[in-house]
């Protein structure tokens, strides 16, 4: 019985990393750090994408130009750039947040091709002296169109 249960925590505990686990070269998505993230905001060679909730948003901002999903996991794929080569990168709150990742694996299922995650999130962005905008300012997702 010790043994099941010492078991039946080990896998619960390993459960979070597996879910948010998503698919891409070698099993993994691509990362980007924060330098490598501002420049491709700043040259605009990225959509950056937005995977945090309201309360989360309003108290560290939002990347400039960010799209804001609506969910992490359950956007619709219109909320995105209609070009599925487009780069996005996708960010939560901090690297012990798993709602970037989610939606990126999410987005690789509509079949964005060119994904990557900033696991630091916002919180590393603004160590890293990086600029926010109050997430009004943000790119607003695209209205959802019935089927």
């Amino acid at each position: 019985m010790k043994k099941l249960l010492l078991s039946l925590a080990l896998a619960t505990s390993l459960a979070p990393a597996v879910a948010f686990a998503c698919p891409g070269e070698g099993g993994k998505v691509n990362t980007v750090n924060a330098a490598e993230a501002g420049k491709l905001n700043q040259s605009k060679k990225a959509t950056f994408v937005d995977a945090n909730g309201k309360d989360t948003r309003e108290k560290f901002g939002v990347v400039p130009g960010a799209i804001l999903l609506t969910s992490s996991s359950e956007f619709a794929a219109t909320e995105l750039p209609t070009d599925k080569n487009s780069k996005l990168v996708f960010y939560c709150a901090n690297s012990h947040c798993g709602a970037s990742h989610q939606a990126a694996g999410k987005a690789m299922e509509h079949g964005y091709t060119d994904v990557a995650v900033l696991p630091e999130g916002i919180a590393g962005w603004k160590e890293a002296g990086l600029p926010t905008v109050a997430p009004a300012k943000a790119a607003q997702p695209k209205a959802k169109t019935q089927s």
